[in-house]
């Protein structure tokens, strides 16, 4: 696949944002308000957990507040093939065509709480747009233990005109529209693993 037809996915993701949104707040200014009830501050503390002490820092170096780590694709329980994040833009991932597969996506939350984080993708194939997926992973609190989104289960599109190359634009994403991760690769549906 050329990279020219890579670089012409890269920043067409569409962004709804909901006028209606309340202001964001900081871990301290949640776990500051109602500071006179105590069943709060408890319930507040138990949903926070070591957010709630001070924050979260997994990368010091590293001031988003979600570091990607890696996606994985998983087929008949095992993990199939593996990239880590951020890579190298044009990875090639194969896969065997209609097989039933899901997407592994691991990432961190450090420093502040991420509010409707998600992983969408547009693939193409010699430049025609042929799929659109978004998953929802939720919102989030700091924590030092990595997070994991497994993806509903999809079956790979099977056949000889089926097989080939697909571009894909791959970004994860919140609330606001806010990227923390965009990248390209290449999906290859091949006759077997």
């Amino acid at each position: 696949m050329a990279s020219s037809d890579l670089d012409n996915n890269s920043d067409d993701f569409d962004i709804e944002i909901s006028e209606f949104r309340p202001a964001e707040k900081t871990i301290q200014e949640i776990i500051s308000a109602d500071a006179n009830d105590q069943s709060l501050i408890k319930y507040k503390q138990e949903l926070l957990g070591s957010a709630a002490a001070g924050g979260v820092v997994i990368r010091p170096d590293n001031a988003e507040k979600v570091i990607v780590t890696n996606i994985s694709l998983i087929s008949d329980g095992e993990v199939k093939r593996s990239m880590d994040l951020p890579g190298a833009d044009d990875f090639v991932l194969s896969i065997k065509e209609g097989c039933v597969y899901h997407i592994r996506i691991q990432y961190y939350v450090q420093r502040e709480i991420v509010s409707g984080l998600r992983y969408t993708h547009k693939v193409k194939r010699m430049g025609v747009p042929v799929d659109k997926e978004t998953y929802m992973f939720g919102s989030f609190a700091p924590r030092e233990e990595v997070y994991e989104y497994t993806s509903p289960a999809e079956e790979a599109p099977s056949g000889f005109i089926q097989r080939g190359k697909y571009a894909v634009s791959s970004a994860i994403l919140d609330d606001d529209g806010y990227a923390y991760l965009k990248w390209n690769w290449v999906l290859e549906i091949t006759k077997d693993w």
